[in-house]
């Protein structure tokens, strides 16, 4: 299939897939004219990047993972991924509480003890 066709199929710009293999992470085939030719281990591929990306694998670790057989060769990658999203998911349950106790205090937030704790906790 053509660059268009691919794109097409999993809703992405064009220019998404020529990022993609100037990054290393598609190697399409070529017509004898130049244009870029796309086949079903081509799909598979974008699926997986997708799904790192999901992830939130940057593309260099993506390209990394990506490299060899089996993505799951990496495992010392994927931990270190792993413990970013710990921290992430962390901060997000934090915040997700601030706002939540900020909509039912019913003091204002310079009279809430709890956002005068969490004020103090940010300053150096």
């Amino acid at each position: 299939m053509t660059i268009g066709e691919l794109a097409a199929r999993f809703e992405l710009p064009t220019h998404v897939l020529r990022h993609w293999e100037s990054a290393g992470l598609l190697a399409p085939a070529r017509h004898e004219n130049g244009h870029r030719r796309y086949g079903p281990a081509d799909l598979r591929r974008v699926a997986m990047i997708l799904m790192g990306k999901e992830a939130g694998l940057g593309l260099r670790a993506l390209r990394e993972v990506l490299a060899g057989p089996d993505p799951m060769n990496h495992a010392d990658l994927l931990r270190e991924h792993v413990a970013l999203l710990e921290q992430r998911i962390a901060r997000a349950r934090a915040a997700k509480e601030l706002v939540e106790h900020a909509l039912e205090c019913p003091l204002s937030f310079d009279d809430c003890p709890h956002a005068r704790e969490q004020i103090e906790s940010r300053i150096p």
